[in-house]
Formats: C-alpha cells, structure tokens, sequence
C-alpha cells in the first residue's frame, strides 16, 4: 500500500498569492475595471483562466488574456522565491518515509515549471497534474483522481494541501483528506468548503497530527 502528499501550487508551495493579485489588477485595469483584494478572493482567487476571462471580458480571446496575464507573472516571480515555510522539513521527512508526492494545480505548465524551479523542487515531484491537461479543472475532483490515479494511492491515504474555495472542493469531493492554507483565506473560509483542518504553514504544530493518518499506511 502507498500515502501520499498532493500539492496545490500556487499559495501553498510558495507565497504567490500577492503577485497574482497585483498583475489581475493590472490586466483589469487596463480594461477600465477596478478590482479589490476582495474581489480578487472572492472571484479570482484559484479559478482556471480560460473562465476567469470569459466570464469578464468576453469580447476577447481568453486565451491571449492569459498569456498576457501569466507572462506578466512569470516576470515578476523571477528566478528565486521562498518556498512556504517548512516545506523544505515536510519533502524530507515524506521522502524519508516513502510517501508518493505529487502537485496537482490549475497553473498553466509555463508557470508550475517556472515556481517549481524557483523554489527549488523541479525535480521533487513524481506527478505535477496541469487542470488546463484535463476535461475539468479544480473545483471539479478530476485533477485530484487523475493524481491518484497516476501514484497508484487511493484517496483514503491521501492528505491534500490547498489554499482556494476551488482547491479545496476539488480534493475533498476526490476523497482526500484536505488542509487547508492560510495564505489567502481564513480559517472558517477553508472549512466551509470541505477543508477538514487549516494550518498556517508547514511549520504549524497541528501538522504532526494530521501526518498521523499515514503512519499505518507507510511506517
């Protein structure tokens, strides 16, 4: 039998949260719309951008909104980010274990290879499940079960880690154990669409008991 860790991307393996806000602000704006942190939480926030820019401008291609947006992104990032604290501690001690790990994330592929090599794992993970690859992004649990299907885990010995509304439906509705991040939302947020548990970061000491679930899976 095989655990695994499953990973949203953006907002839960580094802090991108604030780029993507401010570069949506910036795609808005040149398109005389004001939007505010609100907003962005509330109807950006974790969603696929082939619906993000039909729903908003749907007099233009939303795929070419995209590449404008992501590209704006990519800049910004750069080369070299911070990975959410105590990642770095939680991959060893997965690794050290046998737990399978994969990213399952709504990013475009451009952008999950471009914060994966900025923190460092490009090569960490087994899986890195694109929702744009699929019929379905997150909400819908496709990406989480494609990610199961392809590590050979079944969902009751899966924790999932997401920080969005989408993310969070995607995972529990998949069967995962889901934690939520609270790098954007609040605590009440997270569970009120199906997070069993929220933490701070992987250096919060309620993680320990959660990775708890997987220790009569992999010793």
């Amino acid at each position: 039998m095989a655990a695994a860790l499953l990973f949203d991307l953006d907002g839960t393996l580094l802090d991108t949260d604030p780029i993507h806000a401010a570069v949506f602000r910036e795609v808005f704006a040149a398109r005389d719309r004001e939007i505010s942190e609100g907003f962005y939480a509330d109807h950006i926030h974790g969603r696929l951008n082939a619906d993000i820019f039909a729903e908003y401008f749907p007099d233009e291609d939303p795929q070419a909104v995209a590449d404008e947006k992501e590209a704006a992104f990519r800049a910004r990032l750069g080369d070299s980010a911070a990975p959410m604290p105590g990642l770095p501690g939680l991959i060893s001690r997965a690794q050290r274990k046998g737990w399978r790990l994969a990213v399952v994330t709504n990013a475009p592929r451009l952008n999950a290879e471009a914060m994966l090599g900025a923190i460092g794992m490009a090569d960490t993970f087994e899986a890195v499940v694109i929702g744009d690859d699929l019929r379905h992004g997150k909400p819908h649990p496709e990406p989480y079960l494609a990610a199961m299907d392809w590590l050979g885990v079944a969902a009751r010995d899966c924790i999932a880690f997401e920080d969005s509304r989408s993310g969070v439906e995607s995972a529990s509705a998949a069967g995962a154990h889901t934690i939520g991040i609270r790098s954007t939302l609040s605590d009440d947020q997270l569970r009120h669409v199906g997070a069993a548990a929220t933490i701070a970061d992987f250096e919060d000491p309620a993680l320990s008991t959660h990775l708890e679930r997987l220790t009569g899976v992999i010793p």
